[in-house]
């Protein structure tokens, strides 16, 4: 499942610098995560950069997304063709 951001973030940018996915953007109060791009660090990290970087705690899984682990992994190997993922 993507993760979404709450409105407890403070727009640090912290989270955008460590996506691997590229799936955060400055939003004009909050970061915002496409969802199409989230794969929860399936393929690049053990655990989700966005959570294990915030300090306030503002990235929670999206229900409304809802993955399977092989679907995020697919989704990894879609995003970045020809590279082997570090963790699956």
């Amino acid at each position: 499942m993507a993760y979404k951001i709450t409105d407890e973030c403070i727009c640090c940018g912290t989270c955008v610098l460590e996506c691997p996915n590229q799936a955060i953007s400055e939003g004009d109060t909050i970061s915002v995560i496409d969802p199409e791009r989230c794969t929860e660090c399936v393929g690049a990290h053990e655990h989700p950069q966005c959570l294990t970087s915030c300090s306030v705690g503002a990235p929670v899984p999206d229900p409304a997304h809802q993955e399977s682990h092989e679907q995020l992994l697919a989704k990894w190997k879609k995003l970045h063709p020809g590279e082997t993922p570090l963790y699956t």
